[in-house]
């Protein structure tokens, strides 16, 4: 089963570090990468950059749309206001078909934000200990996941007896 999950940086240029850090646990057999998105939002630019990973999985080219009604879901419909509360119900229950509801949206929406930067994994089979040691020395946080709440809670606490 794949999982989403998007970590959230605190520098605009952390998530794109760690694209490659990703990929090199990948070859390491530590996790399946089967798609990702880099966010970066530099301060003082009014929407992000966004920046598709090139997996080779052949993920990337079939995640095209999937990356692109996420991505603008959260980043850029509410730029266009309420006129387009319509149409953004019509994306909010289309992402629903992916396990995405609307509190992960806001809440990506809510902490990702100019000065950060975010990088968005679609994986598989991942050794969370090695996960746990790709992030080491970098401030990272969870910000959201369509993982079960017992894996959710697993990571979650592995991360907090670090800290």
């Amino acid at each position: 089963m794949a999982t989403l999950t998007v970590w959230k940086f605190d520098h605009p240029d952390t998530a794109a570090t760690l694209r490659v850090r990703v990929l090199d646990l990948e070859r390491d057999g530590g996790i399946d990468v089967h798609d990702a998105v880099v966010v970066s939002w530099p301060d003082g630019a009014s929407k992000p950059r966004t920046d598709q990973m090139d997996t080779g999985s052949g993920w990337a080219t079939a995640g095209g749309a999937f990356w692109g009604l996420l991505i603008g879901a959260i980043f850029f419909l509410p730029l266009f206001g309420l006129a387009f509360g319509a149409g953004m119900g019509a994306l909010s229950g289309s992402l629903r078909d992916f396990g995405i509801d609307d509190g992960f949206i806001e809440t990506v929406r809510d902490r990702v934000t100019p000065g950060t930067s975010a990088l968005f994994l679609l994986t598989s089979d991942a050794d969370l200990d090695r996960v746990h040691g790709l992030l080491a020395g970098v401030a990272a946080e969870l910000v959201a996941t369509n993982l079960s709440e017992a894996e959710d809670h697993l990571l979650a606490d592995l991360f907090r007896d670090d800290a």
